[in-house]
């Protein structure tokens, strides 16, 4: 790990806002959270280290504070893994680290009060739609030192859902989307487009037999494809405007469009085609595609001759976007050792040690080389689901999101079960119910 001297000095700047209360300011730049006090300045209040000099000075390792220890938050699923993680990094650095078990789901509300308290870790990990109130709130630093490294070594999706309002703040442990589960006794290779599933439909769909070439459930999660895939949006362009409203744009239109077309090839009502009904009928195998994620693995195991595949590309060839999700290592900003935090954070989320998670836990890498590795490349189920992940839309952080699960299920499933709606009418009211329940919150 290696980085360029700066004209003014990380080391220097720091251990100066570690060791010294130096008050004022909003903990967070301008984003409205309170400011800490003045004896109670986090790290993150420290003015930002000047840009790397550009004079050709040789590199220097960046080393912990002098007498730093850590608190590392872990789950309880993840405490084998990151016990090993610890003790490489241990003999490394030389900084004793405490391992705490928190629950995944918990860490971000102790973090909102044990950080102010300096009774939280140093290091956490949250997934990537928790990380703007946290940001909002001052409680996170940014990854500032290992930006370049992380930009370049993590697959693109997993660094977009680690930042927020385009600063970097997470180190990607992991990542899961959903993929294309394929029967191989009926697909010896997964179909590449929608088009190939619609011809195999033609001869294998016959509801009278409960036989069906493919499902997906109708919810806003899964159907979001037949939404992002032909240019459609859910808020803005990056998913955090919620004044920008995509559902109804002309790509949403065409995406629905081209949704309804499908409904011969999956003749049932969209309440009707639930996760237990497409799980026994693959099981049984008589569903020979099924949209579901790395949590249904199990579910299938010395039970089906099955693969993971990306989704098949939309009509023109445009491969078909999916939501996923991202969990990432974060700095807490009260940490009283940030030097020594940042380079645990950068050091569990490199290659080696996400290839160990995934070889440990099944975690899917968010590293691109570690998806590259033979490991990966070889498992019939994981090397599905990555190579989705390059091509996902990581869901919407923001709150605004809960407004628009429901109005938007609804109109996948007027759509899908009436073929008398018309498709922009339907939007454009669901958009408008949206716009009132946002409002109301």
């Amino acid at each position: 790990m290696k980085i360029k001297k700066w004209s003014i000095g990380l080391v220097s700047v720091l251990l100066l806002g570690a060791l010294t209360a130096c008050g004022g300011g909003d903990g967070n730049g301008a984003n409205g959270s309170a400011s800490p006090s003045e004896n109670e300045s986090p790290s993150a209040a420290v003015e930002s280290p000047s840009s790397p000099a550009s004079s050709g000075e040789e590199d220097e390792a960046l080393k912990p504070e002098a007498g730093a220890k850590l608190k590392v938050w872990e789950s309880k699923e993840q405490m084998p893994y990151m016990k090993e993680v610890v003790a490489a990094f241990e003999k490394e650095y030389g900084v004793p680290v405490t391992l705490e078990e928190v629950a995944g789901g918990d860490q971000g509300g102790r973090l909102a009060t044990d950080g102010p308290s300096k009774l939280a870790g140093d290091v956490l990990t949250l997934p990537h739609d928790q990380i703007a109130q946290a940001v909002k709130a001052g409680l996170l630093l940014p990854n500032d030192v290992f930006e370049e490294e992380t930009r370049s070594s993590m697959a693109e999706a997993a660094v977009k859902a680690s930042s927020y309002e385009g600063v970097l703040y997470g180190y990607p442990k992991s990542v899961e989307t959903y993929a294309l589960f394929y029967n191989k006794d009926l697909f010896p290779e997964p179909p590449q487009t929608w088009d190939e599933v619609i011809k195999f439909a033609e001869t294998f769909t016959n509801s009278k037999e409960n036989k069906y070439a493919v499902m997906w459930e109708f919810v806003g999660y899964y159907s979001y494809p037949f939404v992002g895939s032909f240019g459609g949006y859910f808020f803005g362009q990056d998913n955090t405007d919620p004044t920008d409203i995509g559902l109804n744009s002309p790509g949403a239109v065409q995406g629905f469009e081209f949704l309804r077309s499908l409904k011969p090839i999956l003749p049932m009502n969209a309440a009707d085609i639930t996760y237990d009904v497409k799980t026994q009928l693959f099981t049984d195998g008589k569903l020979a595609l099924n949209i579901d994620g790395p949590w249904s693995v199990g579910a299938f195991k010395d039970k089906v001759n099955f693969g993971v595949a990306p989704l098949p590309a939309v009509p023109g060839g445009k491969p078909s976007t999916s939501f996923s999700g991202v969990k990432s290592y974060y700095v807490n900003s009260y940490s009283p050792y940030p030097i020594a935090a940042r380079l645990f954070a950068n050091f569990a989320a490199n290659k080696e040690n996400q290839l160990k998670n995934y070889e440990m836990t099944g975690a899917i890498p968010a590293n691109k080389e570690a998806g590259e590795d033979p490991k990966i490349k070889k498992d019939p189920y994981v090397s599905g689901f990555f190579q989705q992940f390059e091509n996902s839309t990581p869901m919407p952080g923001i709150s605004a999101i809960n407004a628009l699960w429901d109005p938007l299920k609804a109109a996948f499933t007027t759509l899908w079960d009436d073929p008398k709606a018309d498709v922009k009418t339907t939007l454009d009211a669901m958009v408008e119910t949206v716009k009132t329940a946002i409002a109301s919150q």
